[in-house]
């Protein structure tokens, strides 16, 4: 059709990431009202440590990790930037939609084996507040992410893929751990202080683990979209690159 717009095959996969990203993200905060123990330990000096206790919201966030390299890397920290605000907004909308659910009564039919209401606000109230906490973790955290991570590939240029990707999430990751934490489980008043404090450290440090674990992938989808989706030129000629 004439003055159709043609998309490209970076645009399509511009598509895909940013809807993996949101997914993901979204998913996230959806999640995050549960805790969970990572039934692994250690003895340091006699002292044993572990078994962890963290959120099950963590479950998606090594993808979000993978996705912001790629998009930083390939779009340019501008779009990463943009791309977080929009998915700030969705998590906002989730919040909206989630809260007005909680005012309809739920019909509760006999062996149904649905919700009913008590258990319905019970799950999805608690986590209104975990998606309060979690909109500001996550801009703060990626604003923060995609800041670093320029300032590292300003000066190291296309070398140190693990530097950048890796520097970035400890410093980001770490405001992420305890922001999402405080707000979303202390103010409300599910979490004592003190159980704040053993938590968001391991909370950080998991997150910190998992960020290392996946550098073979961000320099495996580095070589991939190099290979079939960019070519030099295209990366030359990307204005959002730096």
């Amino acid at each position: 059709m004439e003055g159709s717009f043609q998309l490209t095959k970076s645009h399509w996969l511009f598509i895909v990431l940013a809807g993996l990203f949101i997914t993901n993200a979204v998913t996230a905060e959806l999640i995050s009202n549960k805790l969970i123990e990572i039934p692994l330990s250690f003895q340091v000096g006699g002292m044993k440590i572990g078994p962890f206790v963290t959120i099950v919201g963590i479950l998606p966030w090594p993808i979000v990790f993978l996705l912001t390299d790629l998009i930083n890397e390939f779009y340019g920290p501008k779009v990463i930037r943009k791309l977080s605000w929009i998915t700030a907004g969705l998590i906002f909308y989730c919040f909206i939609v989630v809260g007005l659910s909680l005012l309809l009564p739920a019909v509760e039919l006999p062996n149904s084996g649905l919700s009913d209401n008590k258990s319905y606000n019970l799950v999805f109230g608690q986590a209104q507040m975990v998606i309060v906490g979690s909109i500001a973790a996550f801009l703060v955290s990626q604003l923060l992410d995609s800041t670093i991570f320029s300032f590292i590939k300003k000066r190291t240029g296309s070398k140190y893929i693990w530097l950048r990707s890796t520097g970035s999430t400890v410093i980001s990751q770490l405001i992420d751990s305890f922001i999402v934490l405080y707000i979303g489980f202390v103010l409300p008043g599910n979490m004592s202080f003190n159980d704040f404090l053993t938590i968001a450290p391991t909370n950080y440090v998991l997150k910190l683990v998992i960020a290392i674990a996946l550098t073979p992938l961000i320099y495996l989808g580095h070589w991939w979209l190099r290979k079939y989706f960019f070519t030099p030129k295209d990366l030359e000629l990307n204005p959002n690159k730096s």
